[in-house]
């Protein structure tokens, strides 16, 4: 028996919220009824490492690890990272990724420079590709902190999820000094 399952990946670099997020999707699934799996991979994540989270959620999920080919969102904070993702995703997955670059050890060393079309390799891949600026719109809306927040915000609209669940999630998974600013960040990327 084969149950319908999402499939959704989150990528990035240590340090930029990517578990947060991962925290906030998971709780906003179970609060709308679904069954969730969760897993992270953390690559010296606390130096600025690769770090991919797998969500699944569903009416049974007997697995939270995505498996290779099989994504259906991919949700990247930094784009070499989303880049090199890509082959997680099935034919035909969506994908959202903030346009800002965190250069690898390798690019920091001068060995080889940093790709400078990674945006439209992406979308030779996969057409379906939102470009975010999580920076600039966490800026705008008081905290650069709070890009993961712009972003999940832009993933939400891709996800049959309501509105208050959104909000619901949001309030229990994030500290109360910070609730305002990541309601903010949320508002702005939903508008996307």
């Amino acid at each position: 028996m084969s149950y319908a399952v999402t499939n959704i990946l989150l990528v990035g670099v240590g340090g930029q919220g990517i578990l947060l997020a991962s925290e906030i999707l998971s709780e906003a699934f179970m609060l709308a009824g679904f069954e969730v799996k969760k897993s992270e991979i953390h690559g010296m994540s606390q130096r600025g490492g690769s770090v991919v989270s797998h969500v699944r959620f569903g009416s049974q999920v007997l697995s939270p690890v995505v498996p290779e080919g099989e994504g259906d969102l991919l949700f990247g904070f930094e784009l070499l990272e989303t880049y090199r993702a890509l082959p997680l995703l099935k034919p035909g997955a969506k994908v959202v990724v903030n346009d800002y670059r965190i250069p690898p050890p390798s690019v920091l060393l001068g060995q080889v420079p940093y790709p400078d079309d990674l945006l439209a390799r992406i979308r030779s891949r996969f057409p379906e590709v939102l470009p975010v600026d999580g920076q600039g719109l966490a800026q705008a809306a008081g905290d650069l902190r709070a890009a993961n927040t712009v972003l999940l915000g832009a993933v939400s609209r891709r996800l049959s999820i309501a509105d208050e669940v959104w909000r619901q999630a949001l309030e229990r998974m994030l500290p109360r000094k910070a609730l305002e600013i990541n309601l903010q960040a949320f508002a702005k990327g939903r508008t996307l």
